[in-house]
């Protein structure tokens, strides 16, 4: 059962990789029929070899390596679609499309997460910084940092690496936010 899960993962992760036909409801259907995403609950348990096999390069590279994609390269940095963002890697959603802002950083950025439980804070203090590294609250990938130089009411800026975020527009995302909310929750 685990390798046809596994093969189904890297088909489908291929498959999205490589089409681009559905850019009117799913900006990037990379991993919206992934098994290990949207419909499922519980946190994903793989391992980086496994992620490494059914992640784009680039993903891979921001998602599992704390990367960082190039400023002003996300196709999301000036979409003002409306609609929710979700993690490219297992699916979580990440922030309502209303608290996304332009900061004029280079990335897609963010003042408020979609609830407390989509987002991990981590201390980072690498290149010399003092900074809060935020992960997706499911599967632990890296997705940028939290500044606090936001606008109301928060304060705060989610600064998000493009490459490992998918998006839904509005309608299509509401149908998936409240399936996934009807769902038990997995507290463990």
């Amino acid at each position: 059962m685990k390798n046809w899960i596994f093969i189904f993962i890297a088909t489908v992760s291929w498959y999205g990789c490589y089409s681009q036909t559905e850019k009117t409801t799913k900006m990037d259907s990379t991993k919206n029929d992934n098994p290990v995403s949207k419909a499922d609950s519980s946190k994903p348990i793989l391992s980086d070899e496994e992620y490494k096999k059914v992640l784009s390069p680039e993903v891979y590279y921001v998602a599992r390596q704390k990367g960082t994609e190039r400023p002003w390269t996300s196709k999301f940095e000036n979409l003002k679609d409306i609609g929710t963002y979700y993690c490219a890697v297992c699916g979580n959603a990440l922030f309502k499309s209303d608290t996304k802002f332009d900061s004029g950083c280079g990335w897609p950025s963010f003042y408020e997460p979609i609830s407390k439980g989509s987002i991990i804070y981590l201390p980072d203090n690498s290149h010399g910084m003092t900074r809060t590294e935020v992960e997706c609250g499911k599967c632990k990938s890296h997705l940028g940092h939290v500044f606090e130089d936001g606008p109301p009411p928060t304060g705060l800026r989610y600064c998000i690496n493009g490459v490992v975020l998918d998006f839904e527009k509005a309608k299509a995302a509401e149908k998936s936010f409240d399936a996934e909310q009807a769902k038990p929750k997995d507290h463990s």
